[in-house]
Order: structure tokens, then sequence, then C-alpha cells
């Protein structure tokens, strides 16, 4: 009796169970085939958008043959029993991911995009899962995964499998070697054209970049290299505390500051502090992994290696050795590794319950008990606010409710789905933030006119706002438009400081407007402004070298 019980559910759930037995060749064809057009979404726009070619039949007849016929011999490699089902399921679930990103957000994968993966935490996570995230790797991702895992792939004994995959590969080099062979031209000039594209062919790219991103680390020199361990300080002959205040930004684009004459009114309270904005600044790189440690480095964008910071002295290691103190207070997802050294504090760790909710803090965190640090300063001090800024994707996050100036606003993740108005007005409405925290700390340091002391703002790397279908950061420098970096720079300087430190501030208001500015200007900038001598220090970077009304000490 109970055996009979036992069978009848077991018979029910055989009828709806699914069964799918495909032959390898079948199987192999029809992944490279998934592979090269669906989770290549952003990669064919791209190409829809940007093809300007003469023989263009030719042209597009055969450049879906270049992007399947890779996929499909790596397929034939792999395709074997034990392994093949991981592996595919590992790269169908990333593929989907990197998709997503590519195509709604306008994002490249490089190194860099790597890099930012790789460092990035729980909490900027958590920003980029979103409701339409989830909808498209479910469909394109996880249900091809567990179609892949529930499928009986059907191999032909081992002579003749090896046999017919040959002679397919074989085949498929032939065709487009030919098209090539037509082609030549016209790939040529593509390619030449569009040097950007292998960024976004999608596993190509992600493999390719992660692979780089281990072998750069692995090359990374790990002993760890000191700059200067004589770095001095020579001030001025002056009675006074030096107190700088370093104000990073995160994600502010100039474009965006109504101090640069941007048409809304988002800098009503820096307008009215005597500052200097500097015209034309332009970032390190465009993430945030890449540019803190650029900018706080004694090396140019051009030559820097973020592997080989982590394991060298910056600005905050000179400064302490010349005798300051350091204190870095952090409100965005760590300093990359260049306050390693220094005194931290996190406000996500200290969660005051006025600014701080789950996650997140409001960048007021950092103010909260600067007056009584600023009250008891007693020797020359540098301290570094590291601000969440306008961070997004969720930029409603990044401001209290008072700050919602500029409506309706977009109060999601999905900012692709929100109207591009939505977009800007959230955005605005951070950079209103800014402008208060930034003046916050301004009129603190007002109060106290017995310290030399001054504050420079400056933004690590800028932002897309749906420009060309384009949003958030980390495209590839050379292709980066100019809103990703260009940075907002501003400076101000008490009475005491500009009498003290010898600084023409007219002069430098017109230097702010006439000259060109990097993030290579930072280091040697404030190693000059605070009278530290070093061997590191070159006065060609010294943005204050042309205002300065007695001459800094000769560098050694």
């Amino acid at each position: 009796m109970s055996n009979s019980n036992n069978a009848e559910p077991l018979s029910w759930l055989n009828k709806f169970r699914i069964k799918l037995i495909i032959k390898s060749h079948w199987f192999i064809l029809l992944i490279g085939l998934y592979f090269a057009f669906v989770l290549n979404c952003s990669f064919w726009r791209f190409v829809f958008n940007n093809i300007e070619i003469t023989n263009f039949v030719v042209f597009a007849l055969s450049l879906p043959f270049f992007i399947f016929v890779p996929l499909y011999v790596f397929l034939n490699l792999i395709v074997v029993p034990y392994i093949a089902k991981p592996i595919l399921i590992f790269f169908i679930l990333t593929s989907s991911v990197t998709n997503y990103w590519m195509y709604n957000l306008g994002v490249y994968i490089d190194t860099d995009m790597v890099r930012n993966a790789f460092e990035t935490n729980t909490r900027e996570a958590f920003d980029l899962i979103t409701f339409s995230g989830l909808v498209w790797v479910l469909i394109t991702g996880i249900i091809p995964a567990m179609l892949i895992a529930t499928t009986k792939i059907k191999h032909q004994p081992l002579v003749k499998e090896i046999t017919k995959r040959s002679a397919c590969i074989l085949l498929s080099l032939l065709v487009i070697g030919g098209f090539a062979a037509i082609s030549y031209k016209e790939y040529a000039s593509f390619s030449r054209n569009n040097r950007e594209i292998r960024k976004i062919i999608n596993t190509v790219n992600y493999t390719y970049s992660t692979v780089r991103y281990f072998q750069l680390q692995a090359l990374a020199d790990r002993t760890f290299k000191r700059l200067d361990e004589n770095a001095l300080l020579v001030p001025f002959e002056d009675p006074h505390i030096a107190v700088l205040v370093i104000v990073l930004g995160e994600t502010a684009r100039a474009k965006n500051f109504s101090l640069y004459g941007y048409e809304r009114e988002t800098n009503p309270l820096l307008k009215k502090q005597d500052i200097i904005h500097f015209d034309e600044v332009a970032s390190c790189g465009t993430v945030t992994a890449v540019s803190v440690p650029c900018m706080f480095s004694h090396m140019t964008r051009m030559n820097f290696n973020v592997a080989d910071a982590k394991y060298t002295e910056n600005l905050l290691d000179i400064l302490q050795t010349a005798g300051y103190k350091i204190l870095w207070r952090d409100n965005d997802d760590g300093c990359k590794a260049v306050c390693k050294r220094v005194e931290v504090q996190h406000m996500v760790k200290i969660n005051n319950p006025k600014y701080c909710k789950d996650m997140y803090c409001h960048d007021e965190a950092l103010l909260d008990d600067l007056p009584e640090i600023l009250d008891n300063i007693k020797e020359n001090t540098v301290i570094v606010l590291h601000t969440m800024g306008s961070h997004g994707p969720t930029y409603f996050n990044r401001y209290p409710d008072n700050f919602r100036k500029f409506r309706p606003t977009c109060d999601t993740a999905d900012i692709q789905n929100c109207t591009r108005e939505q977009v800007v007005n959230t955005y605005d409405n951070t950079i209103l933030y800014t402008d208060y925290i930034v003046s916050s700390v301004i009129d603190m340091l007002k109060k106290h006119p017995e310290y030399e002391a001054g504050l420079i703002y400056v933004s690590d790397h800028g932002e897309s706002l749906g420009e060309n279908n384009v949003y958030l950061h980390g495209f590839p420098y050379k292709l980066a438009p100019k809103e990703q970096t260009q940075v907002p720079m501003i400076l101000w300087m008490n009475e005491t400081m500009k009498r003290w430190d010898y600084v023409d501030y007219d002069c430098m208001r017109k230097e702010a407007a006439q000259n060109t500015y990097t993030h290579d200007n930072l280091f040697h900038s404030i190693i000059g402004l605070l009278e530290v001598k070093t061997h590191t220090y070159d006065r060609e970077y010294d943005i204050f070298k042309n205002c300065r009304t007695k001459e800094l000490f000769s560098p050694p």
C-alpha cells in the first residue's frame, strides 16, 4: 500500500521533468551564437552607430563571423565532459552582468574597471543592484545557466568527435580568413578609428582585463619605498601653527558647479566666500581606485603605476616625516592605501545617528566634531576629509531632504530609467550639499585667525549623466568625455596664511583663471605651501610658484 502511494507522486513529477538532450556540435553552435549575439548587445549597438565603411555589405556580412568564430573555436576546445558546464555557467553569468552594465550604463570594461570592481565594498556593490538589473541577469544569465546545468550533452566516440570538431574549426577559420582577405582595409580602418571596441566585446574584454590586472599586481615591486627620509619643515619665520584641510571630493564634475558658469545656482554659499576656483583642472583617472592614489603621489599621470603606488610613500608620508600631524577622516569607501600609515577615522564605524543610517552617512558626519578638533590643535596639522560627495548611481542618498531643491528627482539606482531632467536634478542636489559642506569647513577655519589656515577642495574624477547614453564614470581615460575628467578645484586661505606664506591672492586668482592644471599639481603645490623641503618637490608643478612675494627655499 505504501509503495503504490509513493509511486504515484513520483510518476506525476516525471511528467513535468524537463529532459534536454543535445548533441555536442549543436550545443557548441547554439552557445556560441548566444554569446556572440545575445550577450553582446552593447557591441552590436556600437557597430550600428559607428559603421562608416564604403564596402558596407561585405563588412556587415563578415563582422558576425569575426565575433562568433573565436568563441566557437574556444567552445570546441572546452566542451568536454566534467569541465564544460562549470566554465560555461561562470562565463554566462558574468557576461550577463557585464552585458547589462555596458548596454544600460555605457560602461567599458578595461583593467581600471576591473581594479575598481575588485576594490569595491559591500556598500558600493549594493548600490549597483537594481530591479531591472536583476531581471536582466535572471533572463539572460540565470535561466540559461540552469538550462546548461540540466542539459545532457551527447558526445560521439572520441576519434569521431575530435575529427568533426577539427573540421568545424578549420572551416570556420577558412571562412574568416577569406573575409579578412577581402575586407582587410575596412577592418583596419574601423579598428583604427574605434580602438575602444575591444573593451565592449563581451567575455573577451573582462577576461583579458582581469588577467592583465593580476599580471600588473604580480609585477608590482612589493618592497616599500621611502621617498625622502630627510624631508624637513623649513618654514618662513612666523609664530603660527599651519592647518590645512584637504576636502577630497567624490564624483564631482566641474560642469555642474555654478562657480564655473553652470546656469543653476549650485554654489550659493561658496560664491560668498573669498575663494579661488581653478577654471580648468583634469583628473588623473576616471575611477577612485586610480585617481586618489595618483593625486597624492609624486608621480605624474603619465608615469603613475597604481600597483607600485601601494608600496611607495605619498604626500601624507612626506608631510608626516617633516613633522606634520595627519588625520584622515573617511566617509567614502576607503583611501585606496593612501592613508595606510596615518591616523584614520571612519564615519561609518563611528556611526553618528544624526547623519548615519545602515551603511551610509551624509557628509555632515565629517563636520560634527571638527570644531573641537580645530580648537585643540597644538602642532602643524593636515586634515583630509574624504567625502561621499556625488557618488552614483544612488545620488538621492547623498544629501538630506532639506537639500532636495531641484525636482523632480531620480530616487532609484536605475538611473537609466529616469528622465535626463530627474538624473541631473538629483546630481545637482549633491553638488548643492557639497557646497554647504565645503563652505561650512571654511567658516570653521575662519574662527581661528591664530592659525595659518587654508583649504583645498578637489574632486577625484567627474561623472557622466546620460550624455550620449553614458552614465557614471570609469571610461578609459583616452576616450573619456570631459564630464568624467574635468573636476573642480577650490582654494581658500585666511589672512594669516596669505601674509606669512607670502602668497599674492590676487595673483593666484589670475593664475587660476588663465592656466590649466591637473592632479599632478597637487603633491608639489601642497609641499610648497606647507614649506617642506624635500628632493621630491618639483617647482614646475607648484601652482603658487608665480605668486609668492618671497622666495621659497631652494630645492636641495
